[in-house]
């Protein structure tokens, strides 16, 4: 990605109220390179084999399933998340199990990892010698060269005339049933649908993917122009991207400005990342 400028924050009218996508605003970056697609399973497994390392949600002995997702027996389930009763916490999900102590990623090498926290990620990006992408570089890969307009590929969120999808999101009526018009039911392959203008793979859709700042709803009124990289604290680290679970009567955030958060500790089993090189400072 070469330095230039671009416009940050939703123009479409879009944006989720509370979520902080205002105002539009430019941004000028320098120069970063950026993964075509989020980090795999193949690719963690590698890291993991070699460092010894164990997520949090191993640490932890559970993580948080989708209730469609669940592979286990009745005693590993605990109770839904509150307000959010289609989360089910699962003694022994993580990324080599992700739906379950009864689940294996064996055929999803090429899928995004997921289970993975924010801090577990960070492990990940200093083995690599890489680091998390900012929101702003997050988003102007993300537009593909397009600017302003909702998607990675332009305004409309299916081709015309009902053509395939472009995506991984929610088809049907969330939660309770996904007609899966779009071919999956949890993640996709990494390197499905069509690469944006950049050639980035599914920067909506699939796997939210952590970014490296501190999350606030009312940053991009004081962000400055130059290389942001997000406030200097915070509680919660930011999401971008959207996921498989996305539903304009729920989440419409698979989109390039939307925006959400979670904190460093937490993991799921629809969020993911993408690392950058580059020298841009990071919190």
């Amino acid at each position: 990605m070469p330095g230039g400028t671009f416009l940050m924050g939703d123009a479409s009218g879009q944006a989720n109220p509370g979520d902080g996508e205002t105002p539009v605003h430019e941004v000028a970056l320098a120069a970063f390179e950026i993964d075509v697609t989020a980090v795999s399973n193949d690719q963690w497994a590698r890291f993991a084999a070699a460092t010894g390392y164990r997520t949090e949600a191993e640490q932890l002995g559970f993580s948080a399933v989708f209730h469609l997702a669940v592979d286990t027996a009745h005693e590993n389930t605990m109770r839904p998340v509150p307000d959010l009763h289609w989360w089910i916490g699962v003694r022994g999900a993580d990324w080599a199990h992700p739906g379950g102590p009864g689940s294996t990623i064996e055929g999803l090498n090429d899928h995004p990892v997921v289970h993975v926290s924010w801090n577990d990620v960070r492990a990940y990006c200093e083995w690599t010698g890489r680091r998390l992408p900012t929101e702003a570089e997050w988003e102007r890969a993300s537009r593909g060269g397009i600017e302003s307009a909702p998607y990675p590929w332009g305004a409309e969120l299916v081709r015309r005339g009902g053509e395939k999808w472009r995506c991984n999101i929610w088809q049907g009526v969330f939660p309770r049933s996904n007609t899966l018009e779009d071919g999956w039911l949890t993640t996709a392959p990494v390197r499905s649908y069509e690469p944006n203008g950049f050639g980035l793979w599914q920067t909506v859709g699939n796997v939210w993917e952590w970014c490296s700042d501190w999350y606030s709803a009312t940053y991009y009124a004081t962000s400055p122009r130059q290389n942001p990289t997000g406030p200097t604290d915070g509680t919660q680290r930011t999401l971008r991207g959207g996921s498989y679970l996305c539903h304009d009567s729920y989440c419409n955030r698979y989109r390039n400005s939307a925006r959400s958060s979670n904190t460093p500790d937490s993991s799921m089993g629809n969020t993911g990342f993408r690392t950058v090189g580059g020298d841009a400072a990071t919190r």
